[in-house]
């Protein structure tokens, strides 16, 4: 029954994200309805708080399976509830990319009819951006990513992103704010992390949010646009990246971070909370 609980939050709480983040992406394509990337990003943000909010009484709304690796490598969440916690959410993330598609097919195939593009041709890749990714990010007009540098900012961007899930939530943190707001400040995170990296990669930083959506739109006829590169680089760079980010975050705080808190903590605790060097 708890896995049970457990798989019906991350396959709620993913497909939450997911259909409000790609969604911002596919309004913007379609419909020129955000013009900025802040737009999108604030919304990909406010879906992830959403989705949290939604979600974490049924589980703990990790959403991202670099987030539960990262959790199981800091001992925060046994290795046994992975599992479930992987196909919930790379199944809400596909379920989330078919419900937008249904949504829009309409719109898709009229957008697609105007500007001449053939889906499934490399050119359809401006159609297919609004379920997958793609570096450098097809709307950025300057932006230069090497194969390298598109692993090293998604590796980095969820660095950043587990490395704040922890200090955010974690009790040794006397600075860390109260849990009922907590999801906002992972929701800012997520917005801020995407304004940085964006450009370069459309910012995946979730293995679930790019696979799930990039295998729906492989079958719903975008084909070979869905997975250009035969050399699998689409496997190292937005599933491996996180994955590996994520795990160095979690082992840094854990191993490094977390320690020095505590000693803080303890130094707080014992009277030293009105010590000039005390920012507290």
């Amino acid at each position: 029954m708890r896995y049970k609980r457990e798989f019906i939050g991350e396959f709620i709480g993913t497909f939450l994200l997911v259909l409000f983040g790609c969604g911002s992406v596919a309004v913007s394509v379609l419909f020129n309805a955000h013009q900025a990337l802040l737009q999108v990003a604030l919304v990909w943000g406010i879906g992830v708080t959403l989705a949290i909010y939604a979600t974490r009484h049924l589980s703990c709304a990790h959403l991202n399976p670099a987030v539960s690796i990262a959790m199981v490598f800091g001992k925060r969440m046994s290795i046994k509830r992975l599992p479930t916690y992987m196909f919930a959410q790379f199944f809400g993330a596909f379920i989330a990319a078919a419900v937008l598609y249904m949504l829009l097919s309409g719109s898709i195939n009229s957008y697609e009819h105007t500007n001449d593009i053939i889906r499934g041709s490399q050119d359809s890749v401006k159609t297919a951006m609004m379920f997958d990714e793609y570096y450098p990010n097809p709307s950025a007009q300057i932006a230069e990513a090497s194969f390298f540098n598109a692993f090293g900012a998604e590796a980095f961007g969820t660095f950043l992103l587990v490395l704040l899930i922890f200090t955010l939530t974690e009790g040794c943190n006397v600075g860390r704010p109260d849990d009922t707001l907590a999801p906002v400040f992972i929701g800012l995170t997520v917005t801020s992390i995407i304004c940085l990296i964006a450009p370069l990669t459309q910012a995946g930083i979730n293995p679930a949010r790019d696979f799930g959506p990039r295998i729906f739109s492989w079958i719903a006829g975008w084909g070979k646009a869905a997975f250009p590169d035969s050399c699998g680089g689409f496997f190292f760079i937005y599933i491996l990246a996180p994955i590996l980010g994520g795990s160095i975050a979690s082992l840094f705080f854990v191993k490094i971070l977390a320690p020095a808190m505590e000693w803080k903590k303890e130094q707080c605790n014992c009277g030293y909370g009105n010590d000039k060097d005390n920012p507290i």
